[in-house]
C-alpha cells in the first residue's frame, strides 16, 4: 500500500490541527446505538425513530472521517489513519486499501474516462439510458452500491492495481470483512438477534448510504470541466447548520480546494478557498453558500444527464503530465494537461511568480 508522503510544512499543518472535538459523532453515535438495542430510556415509536436518524447521520460522518484516512491526514501519525480507515472500511464492507487506490485516482483523474470513483458517470462507453436508470440504484441501495464501485478498481479486468504485494494486502482486508461480519450475523442468528441487528445497523447504514450518495452527487453530477476547482461544487456555509455539518464532516464539503490539494490539512481549506477568488476574481468559481442550494444546481443532471466530463459535455481530456499511485500536493499543477487547466490566469501568475 502507497504511503502518502507529506512536505515539511503540510506536517507541521497536520500535527498542529484541532481535530478531537470532531470525533465527537464516534462515541456519541455508539452510544446511541445502544440506547437503540436496549430501547432505552422508552421504547416510545417517536424516540426510536429520533435514534435511528441520529444514529445514520453520525455513521455519514463516520463515511467522511473514512475518507480523512484514506488520505493519510486524520493527523500527524500515518499509523493512526490507516488503522482507524480499515476498521471504519471493515464496518462499512469497503476494504481500506481499496477505498484508498480508488480515491487516490478520483483526485488526479477527477471526471476523466479513469476516474474509477464516478464510474458509471465518467465512463463515455456507457449510456444515457443505464446511467438513468443506474443512478437510482446508486441513491437508494448506496450501502450496497459503495462496496460494488469501489471494488471495480481491484475486481475488473482492467484494474490498475498490479503490485502483487497491494493485491495481497487487499485480499486480507477483503477476508477481515467476511470474517468480521460472518461471526457477527452466526452470533446473531444462533441468540436470535437478527432483527436487532437489522434495527440498529442495517437500517442507519443504509439511511448513511443515502446521505453518502447524495453528497457525491451533489459535488461531481454535471460537472464537466477537469480543473479540480471548476469540476466540483463547493459548499462554503453561511448559516450554522452548514458550518457545524461541514466541521463534523472534516471541511469536505469545501470540496474545490481539497480536490486540487489532496494533502492539506482539513482545516485550512475555507482559508484555500478565499486565497484563489481573491487571487482570480475573474474566475467563476462553483461556490454555494447551502448545501441545498448544491443540491438544487445539482438536480437538473440527476433527471436528465447523470454523467461528468464527456458524459456532461466536455471534450476528451489531454494527457496527464504524469501517471499518479499517490496523492499529490496540487493536481492542477503536477498532473492536469495545460489544455484542461481552465484557470489560465492563475497559471499565468504562478508561472511570473516561479
Amino acid at each position: 500500500m502507497s504511503v502518502t508522503q507529506f512536505t515539511e510544512q503540510e506536517l507541521k499543518a497536520l500535527e498542529e490541527k484541532t481535530t478531537i472535538p470532531r470525533f465527537l459523532f464516534l462515541p456519541v453515535g455508539l452510544v446511541a446505538i445502544w440506547c437503540l438495542a436496549v430501547y432505552w430510556p422508552t421504547d416510545a415509536i417517536s424516540w426510536q425513530i429520533f435514534l435511528t436518524l441520529f444514529i445514520s447521520y453520525c455513521l455519514f460522518c463516520w463515511t467522511s472521517c473514512f475518507h480523512e484516512c484514506s488520505h493519510h491526514t486524520l493527523s500527524g501519525s500515518k499509523n493512526a489513519s490507516i488503522w482507524l480507515g480499515r476498521i471504519l472500511g471493515t464496518a462499512m464492507f469497503v476494504p481500506y486499501t481499496v477505498y484508498r487506490e480508488s480515491h487516490i485516482r478520483h483526485h488526479a483523474y477527477l471526471n476523466k474516462p479513469s476516474d474509477w470513483e464516478l464510474w458509471p458517470y465518467s465512463d463515455p462507453n456507457t449510456s444515457l439510458r443505464f446511467r438513468r436508470v443506474f443512478v437510482w440504484f446508486d441513491l437508494a441501495l448506496g450501502l450496497f452500491m459503495a462496496p460494488f464501485i469501489y471494488g471495480r478498481i481491484f475486481w475488473h479486468k482492467d484494474s490498475p492495481l498490479t503490485d502483487p504485494k497491494l493485491r495481497r494486502t487487499i485480499r486480507y482486508e477483503y477476508a477481515a470483512i467476511v470474517i468480521f461480519w460472518g461471526s457477527v450475523i452466526a452470533l446473531c442468528g444462533y441468540y436470535g438477534a437478527l432483527i436487532g441487528l437489522l434495527r440498529v445497523w442495517v437500517l442507519p447504514h443504509y439511511l448513511a448510504g443515502i446521505y453518502q450518495n447524495t453528497r457525491k452527487f451533489t459535488e461531481h453530477l454535471g460537472m464537466s470541466s477537469y480543473d479540480p476547482m471548476l469540476g466540483t461544487r463547493t459548499v462554503v456555509g453561511n448559516n450554522i447548520i452548514t458550518k457545524l455539518c461541514t466541521y463534523f464532516n472534516f471541511d469536505i464539503f469545501v470540496h474545490g480546494p481539497h480536490h486540487r490539494h489532496p494533502k492539506i490539512a482539513h482545516n485550512l481549506l475555507l482559508q484555500k478557498m478565499d486565497d484563489y477568488k481573491e487571487q482570480n476574481p475573474d474566475v467563476k468559481y462553483p461556490v454555494f453558500t447551502t448545501y441545498w442550494s448544491a443540491i438544487i444546481d445539482m438536480a437538473p443532471s440527476f433527471f436528465k444527464q447523470p454523467g461528468v466530463g464527456m458524459n456532461a459535455g466536455a471534450p476528451a481530456p489531454g494527457k496527464e503530465k504524469k501517471q499518479i499511485d499517490n496523492f499529490v500536493g496540487d493536481v492542477a499543477q503536477e498532473v492536469l494537461a495545460d489544455t484542461d487547466y481552465v484557470s489560465k490566469k492563475e497559471q499565468k501568475t504562478n508561472a511570473s511568480g516561479s
